[in-house]
């Protein structure tokens, strides 16, 4: 991708799965990489699996004030952040009538207002240290297909997703020219975690309503975010970019 080379690219819940697959993409395109998880022993793991990583930063999104640390210490050990990924998200799987009030808090804390926070520390920023020469910074969010339609057992994290992609284009609007915001939308992806919770017969059965048969790869996922931070993907902010195999093109036909 042409200008990711010595970008300065901070990926929360980058500890695992999509995270990890797009810090490991950035650091293929030359780019100087903070990871930031809440998770410690994530964070041990990927500093031994991605040694060229600047940092992995234990930091729990839904605290301000660690988030605000955090992204400081991001800014002093890169000097200065170019590209956010704000990919940290938790779902917990319930009936609508079954979700408890704090089960709700919880996703909504993490999903929703850790997005905000983390974006708005980034914003602020990325807002202050605009340079032409750098060109614009880039907040790229992920959202999901459930926060374009109505996905049973998730009505939380449904509502956060839609959430985000609200969220997205109204920085946008607001953060231009200085700063680009996209939301990416995938469905089923393959993730080390998602995989435990399959047999081999559920992977089949959720595979057989995707029309290209298969999930996501967390490195293709990773691709994308590579894309829209790049100076390829210029021209391109306020968009939510759906990656799901064709999932959601063709309602009960891609069944």
């Amino acid at each position: 991708m042409r200008g990711l080379k010595d970008k300065r690219v901070l990926i929360t819940g980058g500890a695992s799965g999509i995270g990890a697959a797009t810090a490991a993409r950035f650091l293929e395109e030359g780019a100087k990489v903070c990871v930031l998880d809440r998770d410690a022993q994530g964070c041990d793991h990927i500093r031994r699996d991605l040694p060229g990583l600047a940092e992995a930063i234990i930091a729990d999104v839904t605290d301000l004030m660690q988030v605000e640390a955090a992204f400081a210490e991001a800014v002093r050990l890169m000097d200065g952040v170019d590209v956010l990924i704000n990919n940290a998200g938790i779902s917990i799987r319930h009936k609508f009538l079954d979700i408890a009030p704090e089960e709700w808090e919880k996703v909504l804390s993490v999903n929703l207002t850790g997005v905000f926070y983390v974006a708005q520390t980034a914003a602020r920023h990325m807002w202050e240290n605009f340079s032409a020469e750098r060109g614009s910074g880039a907040i790229l969010q992920t959202a999901s297909t459930n926060g374009l339609v109505g996905q049973p057992f998730y009505a939380d994290y449904n509502a956060t997703k839609a959430g985000v992609i609200a969220l997205t284009k109204t920085m946008a609007v607001e953060l231009a020219p200085k700063v680009r915001v996209c939301a990416v939308a995938p469905g089923y992806v393959l993730t080390p975690m998602q995989r435990a919770e399959y047999s081999d017969a559920m992977l089949e059965e959720v595979n057989r309503k995707i029309p290209l048969r298969r999930h996501a790869e967390p490195a293709e996922i990773a691709a994308l975010f590579a894309y829209l931070a790049s100076d390829d993907a210029a021209y391109i902010t306020g968009q939510v970019i759906t990656i799901d195999g064709g999932e959601t093109a063709g309602g009960l036909a891609s069944r």
